[in-house]
């Protein structure tokens, strides 16, 4: 994604795969920060405080972690400390254990001396290969979206499902991005997305380099706006999708949902296949929805009038903060991945079980 007149990847690897760089997101909207992650200490800190987040660059920053690992201690007990760790890092996006197993079992299978090289390896290629699959997803919402016959197509969004949150181009926001590649007028209105304002700090920042005029609203402003008549659509990403259309995401993607269906708005999520989990269908789920710390609630990051980023307390009383919900997948109206755009009760069509 072009940021200023320079092109950025939210992950990427040093010419000698000696460190990997990510964009530090918990300093945005206010510095655009480069840290440098040299062990895999270093990536799981990363994915634990949100420095990278959003279910698709999760699991590309873990696939770097096992290079990372690999470069200091190739052995087999490396190896299965490092699988243990990573899963453990974030308990709910599935991209998470998918990308750790899929790299483990590739490098177990291999001798000790092959599995730096290939390491990295796998870590790129993934990367990669979340590029391809995020242009496909803009590609195929495109093609959903411009039959809209309007003047001005006004979406509104949940939390950050741009290019922040993948490798680049983003899911959700990957076709928003190609309509206004092709020319049409496009406003989005921006969830502010609390407790971690993602939304705010993350989106409207993307849509702003990208030129896309955009909207800030309160997360309780959207069905209003819905009701009213200002939302043509809604698209959201996911964090793991059910075999039978359930969608986990962001807390507050419910909200948005029955308001939607409510007010007959569509509502899409778009996501790569490997957010799809076949373990996850009906009353079956065999996950944990991540409890973040009360704090996140309870205190707010800033910029005071000399420009220095300040966080302030907010309250002291108890808060609970569960970082997902979970949407039935009546409310789900498409589900956009590379393979192109599906109904909810034909997820199960789409996965290689």
């Amino acid at each position: 994604m072009l940021v200023g007149s320079k092109n950025y990847r939210t992950i990427e690897a040093s010419e000698d795969q000696s460190y990997v760089k990510i964009i530090d997101q918990t300093s945005l909207p206010f510095k655009l920060k480069i840290v440098h992650l040299k062990a895999l200490d270093d990536v799981i800190k990363a994915i634990k405080n949100m420095q990278v987040r959003g279910a698709p660059l999760i699991g590309v920053t873990a696939a770097y972690g096992f290079a990372l690992s690999m470069n200091s201690d190739s052995s087999d007990d490396a190896l299965r400390k490092c699988k243990k760790d990573l899963v453990n890092a974030r308990p709910t996006a599935v991209n998470l254990s998918w990308a750790v197993n899929k790299t483990y079992d590739a490098l177990i299978k291999i001798p000790i001396e092959e599995r730096i090289e290939l390491s990295w390896e796998l870590a790129n290629n993934l990367a990669n290969e979340d590029v391809d699959k995020n242009i496909l997803i803009g590609l195929h919402g495109y093609n959903l979206f411009k039959t809209y016959n309007k003047k001005t197509i006004n979406i509104l969004t949940h939390c950050n499902a741009g290019w922040l949150a993948t490798v680049d181009h983003g899911t959700a926001l990957s076709p928003i991005f190609k309509l206004f590649d092709e020319g049409f007028d496009v406003h989005v209105w921006v969830d502010e997305t609390r407790p971690r304002n993602q939304g705010l700090s993350l989106t409207a920042w993307e849509l702003s380099q990208y030129k896309i005029r955009h909207t800030v609203v309160t997360d309780n402003a959207g069905g209003l706006l819905m009701k009213e008549g200002l939302v043509d659509f809604v698209i959201v990403g996911a964090d793991r999708v059910a075999l039978d259309g359930q969608v986990c995401n962001k807390i507050g993607t419910y909200l948005k949902a029955i308001a939607a269906k409510e007010n007959k708005i569509p509502f899409y999520v778009a996501a790569p296949i490997s957010t799809i989990d076949i373990n996850f269908s009906g009353k079956s789920r065999n996950f944990e929805i991540e409890c973040r710390d009360s704090d996140e609630i309870m205190t707010m990051k800033g910029q005071d009038k000399s420009g220095s980023i300040v966080e302030v307390r907010l309250g002291n009383s108890p808060a609970y903060n569960p970082a997902f919900d979970v949407t039935p997948p009546e409310y789900v109206s498409k589900f956009i991945c590379e393979k192109g755009v599906f109904d909810a009760d034909k997820i199960r069509d789409i996965v290689d079980l």
